[in-house]
């Protein structure tokens, strides 16, 4: 028996339902870090989010405003190409469907374009973005989010593979078409369903 059919099996005896465990993936307690480049850091009071493209007003938010804003605290598994799922995992933040109502999305918009530090973007349809768990999360398990998680602020996305909720959350663009982001670019699915197992460009 494999790595992956044991996982499952432990699963199954722990009394998860293993249907939610997409295939290829194995399920762990662990929450790895796995990034690109250097973990940024902020003085206070340096952090903030742009929405911006097809608004109607661009608006621009430091933390406190962004957490003075209705919040909410959900719970869903999390699922990262590199073959990793964690379940119940739980977030808090703002759904990111009301910050687009504030900013007034135009409705010529079909897509957004996460924009993060160090000039790292991700690509995902509107309709992803503006579900009921979508989030910009500010916190994860009741504290803040460590830096090598993606704090102070990150996207979080749950239905897709983790690349597609930006660490380092900088902008979010509203757009009409849509365009590769950085690991787009580089062999990454556009889209990035986990259980499709979108992975790669051909997948």
């Amino acid at each position: 028996m494999g790595f992956f059919d044991r996982n499952r099996q432990e699963a199954a005896a722990k009394g998860y339902d293993t249907r939610r465990l997409p295939p290829g993936q194995y399920l762990t307690d662990r929450f790895p870090v796995l990034h690109v480049g250097d973990v940024p850091t902020y003085a206070p009071g340096e952090w903030n989010l742009t929405i911006f493209g097809l608004v109607n007003e661009p608006i621009t938010l430091d933390l406190d405003q962004l957490k003075a804003l209705p919040s909410v605290s959900l719970t869903f598994d999390i699922h990262c190409v590199t073959k990793w799922s964690k379940f119940d995992t739980t977030w808090t933040g703002v759904r990111v469907r009301d910050l687009f109502a504030l900013a007034g999305a135009k409705p010529e918009a079909t897509h957004v374009m996460e924009h993060a530090e160090f000039g790292y973007t991700t690509n995902v349809p509107l309709q992803d973005i503006t579900t009921d768990e979508a989030l910009v999360a500010y916190a994860y398990e009741g504290e803040e989010i460590d830096a090598e998680h993606g704090g102070p602020v990150r996207i979080v996305i749950p239905h897709l593979y983790f690349w597609k909720s930006a660490k380092w959350v900088r902008g979010l663009e509203l757009r009409s078409s849509d365009a590769p982001g950085f690991w787009e670019r580089n062999g990454y699915h556009m889209y990035a369903d986990p259980f499709r197992e979108q992975r790669f460009w051909n997948d």
